[in-house]
């Protein structure tokens, strides 16, 4: 190994710029390179291969060779992989999160919580899955006799692509790499460009933690890779994370395959008028600034009931205005710089349709390079926040509403459904409106950024397909077989009430 260090005195193992790992060798992209950027500083960090279509190919053609090996080991085998990749990962959380921090702008504490409370741990969660993932026997229900034996079964798929975001570089695809191997899947996997090498280093354990060459591949680059992966014959059910415009585009070039796809959120916040405020306050900001607004589970709309709306307005306005925004190395800072300049963009878009709209607008913090300051919207409408797509930035819009009646129809006048935010004393009328409102899960005086890996996650409406974390990945790549047996033995009378 080769140790490179860069100009910032970062080091890693230099093989980590080739931009591909196919069939277990590193390999560099053979469309060119591309450039990774410290959102901070706006530095250029590195230099990694691009992989080309080709290379897309030549990473599937190795998965799909592994599949026939690897589908057939045994759980504990694949178990104890896992578990190996989930110790590996404990050793290198600590320069994972370093190198997050400086290729995405992610403060260093959530950066450090990511890699050693979520990214190693999803290993380890993968192998306790798979060995208690079970089938069942059936009785027969259609002929009258004890003969039959009805057998429910689960198969891997084959190739899985596997294509994930920014946001959280390692987590999320430590999820769906792990469960997808788990369920004896091979993978081909393609990480976002704007964290090349903290992905690079997960990939970079594959081979010490036990997996065969070939099991899991990876392909750096940009959108051309991505859109190929998950257009090729071979590749048999898809996972992605990322925006509703490149989900929509995957369903429909993809309408028989089998697809989980996990996209943007509207994080509605629901504070009625028994509602704790401080506590809600508190939720609020966790979940509007958070990663500054960059996580789809953001509550970037908050719908207060009017009579604490002043209260909770005023408490919010004056936590916002303490939040610490500056260098994400720093852990003593709360916020950091958007990661790219397209989300600068579109923070930027959305505030001035706001204004436009007659909105009052009010931002703490420094607008300067990729830093986009902590923004409060009020004096909104109905008319104003309906049909806005989330922002993935910063913004927190609003709402007084009159009753949790007008709240849920607000809720329901969206086409996303991911998590939403509900505060009240009351556990009855949590419960109705908990069940009142069109999203996939709704945190109950909790912030909308929180999630539990042994649950199930996702979204209804335009925020996705299916549900990952747990035994729900597993059931979403594998494919359920029925085996029927007859046994034989006396004749019985075949037919049953009704039938032929």
């Amino acid at each position: 190994m080769t140790v490179h260090t860069n100009e910032f005195g970062l080091q890693f193992d230099s093989r980590l710029l080739n931009g591909a790992l196919i069939g277990g060798r590193w390999e560099p992209g053979s469309g060119g390179s591309f450039a990774a950027t410290d959102p901070h500083t706006g530095r250029r960090l590195h230099e990694i291969g691009r992989c080309a279509p080709s290379d897309v190919d030549r990473a599937v053609a190795a998965a799909k060779d592994a599949f026939s090996d690897w589908s057939k080991t045994s759980v504990q085998v694949r178990a104890k992989i896992l578990r190996n990749m989930q110790r590996l990962f404990r050793d290198r959380a600590e320069a994972m999160a370093q190198m997050i921090t400086k290729e995405v702008g992610k403060p260093i504490l959530a950066a450090r919580e990511e890699t050693f409370e979520y990214s190693g741990p999803a290993w380890g969660k993968a192998a306790e899955e798979i060995l208690r993932y079970r089938g069942m026997t059936l009785p027969s229900t259609q002929e009258k006799t004890t003969n039959k034996r009805l057998v429910l079964g689960h198969r891997p798929l084959g190739v899985i692509g596997v294509i994930t975001p920014f946001n959280f570089p390692t987590d999320i695809s430590s999820i769906a790499l792990a469960h997808a191997v788990a369920a004896g899947n091979t993978v081909v996997w393609k990480p976002t460009e704007y964290g090349p090498v903290c992905c690079a280093m997960v990939a970079a354990l594959f081979e010490e933690a036990g997996f065969p060459p070939g099991v899991l591949n990876m392909v750096q680059g940009l959108g051309d890779a991505g859109a190929h992966l998950v257009r090729h014959a071979d590749v048999k059910g898809i996972f992605f994370t990322g925006s509703n415009r490149v989900g929509e585009e995957i369903a429909r070039v993809n309408p028989l395959r089998p697809m989980l796809l996990e996209l943007g959120g509207d994080g509605p916040q629901i504070v009625l008028e028994d509602a704790d405020i401080d506590r809600a306050v508190e939720g609020a900001i966790t979940g509007a600034f958070y990663y500054s607004g960059q996580v789809c589970t953001s509550s970037e709309r908050l719908f207060v009931h009017e009579k604490v709306y002043d209260e909770f307005l005023a408490k919010f306005r004056a936590a916002t205005a303490a939040l610490r925004i500056g260098d994400p190395a720093d852990a003593a800072n709360d916020m950091g710089p958007l990661c790219n300049p397209a989300v600068l963009e579109r923070a930027r878009q959305h505030v001035a349709e706001l204004r436009a709209a007659g909105a009052t607008v009010e931002q703490f913090g420094p607008e300067e390079g990729l830093y986009y300051p902590a923004t409060i919207v009020t004096g909104l409408d109905r008319t104003t926040i309906r049909g806005r797509g989330e922002s993935f930035s910063p913004l927190a819009l609003v709402l007084k509403v009159a009753s949790a009646e007008e709240a849920i129809e607000v809720a329901n006048e969206s086409e996303l459904g991911l998590v939403a935010s509900l505060w009240t004393q009351d556990m009855s009328r949590a419960w109705r409106v908990a069940e009142a409102l069109p999203h996939g899960a709704v945190n109950v005086n909790e912030t909308s950024n929180y999630w539990d890996q042994l649950a199930p996650f996702g979204g209804a409406g335009k925020s996705g397909i299916g549900r990952e974390l747990s035994q729900w990945f597993l059931d979403s790549f594998t494919e359920r077989k029925l085996i029927v047996f007859d046994l034989g033995g006396p004749a019985d009378d075949r037919r049953i009430e009704g039938g032929w």
